[in-house]
Formats: C-alpha cells, structure tokens, sequence
C-alpha cells in the first residue's frame, strides 16, 4: 500500500511539542493590525496549544496515529 500523505496546509500550520501536545499560533495577527489594541496584539503573539477536542482531527492530518 503506497505511504499517507501528510497534508501540506497542517504540516504549515501546527508543530508537536515534546509531550505530544501539537502547538499553534493565535488568528488575527496578520493584518489590518491599526484597529486592534496593542494588549491584543501582543497576547495574539504568543504561540498556544491546540484544543483536546481538535487533536485527533490534526493528528490524521499529519499522519500521526
């Protein structure tokens, strides 16, 4: 049986951490940034970890089983 592609926008988007907890960066960051607070700005940056509900969704998309 060929081998399972991983999905290229998922492998883009999130990173798997040391634990096996896949990590993601917050929306909203990217532009029309005049509008928005700078307290807002600076809590998007920060990178956060993808909900438990979201996980195995994510997890078939990069393959990991």
């Amino acid at each position: 049986m060929p081998k399972m592609k991983t999905k290229s926008s998922a492998k883009k988007r999130f990173k798997l951490t040391g634990s096996g907890k896949i990590k993601r960066k917050h929306a909203f960051k990217s532009h029309i940034l005049t509008k928005k607070s700078t307290k807002q700005k600076r809590n998007l940056t920060h990178s956060t970890l993808v909900d438990k509900a979201d996980e195995p969704n994510i997890k078939r998309q990069l393959n990991l089983r």
